[in-house]
């Protein structure tokens, strides 16, 4: 799959966003390093603190079907600016060796390396794998 179809898909997504409460629809793709996608969008709650972002579905979708890297995050959302990762999402991102995040803005495409949003990510020092 190539960047234009990423765009198409991660756009395509915004129709399956569940935002009642605040109409910020999000949607989200987790891309491997070999090229598998996985979909995400936000699921929003009454109670506002089990609200999840659709770049953490995505990856949690990866990760659910036996994924352990995620080279790209691509996003985007009904915003009248670029919606930008929340820091658990880029903390969740980092866990999952993410190194690009696309941003999806109409016809404007915005590129980022993870360590640009996200410099300092917390890490444990006692994982040993």
């Amino acid at each position: 799959m190539v960047l234009r179809e990423w765009v198409e898909l991660v756009k395509d997504g915004l129709k399956y966003s569940y935002a009642p409460y605040s109409g910020v629809k999000v949607s989200a793709l987790a891309i491997t390093p070999d090229g598998k996608v996985y979909r995400g969008v936000n699921v929003e709650n009454a109670s506002l603190g089990l609200t999840v972002c659709a770049e953490r579905v995505a990856i949690f979708n990866a990760v659910s079907n036996g994924e352990r890297k995620i080279k790209t995050i691509v996003l985007t959302s009904n915003l009248d600016k670029p919606i930008y990762p929340c820091g658990a999402c880029l903390q969740v991102m980092s866990e999952f060796g993410v190194e690009e995040v696309i941003i999806v803005h109409g016809d404007k495409v915005i590129r980022h390396n993870l360590s640009e949003l996200f410099p300092n990510p917390f890490s444990d020092w006692r994982r040993r794998d």
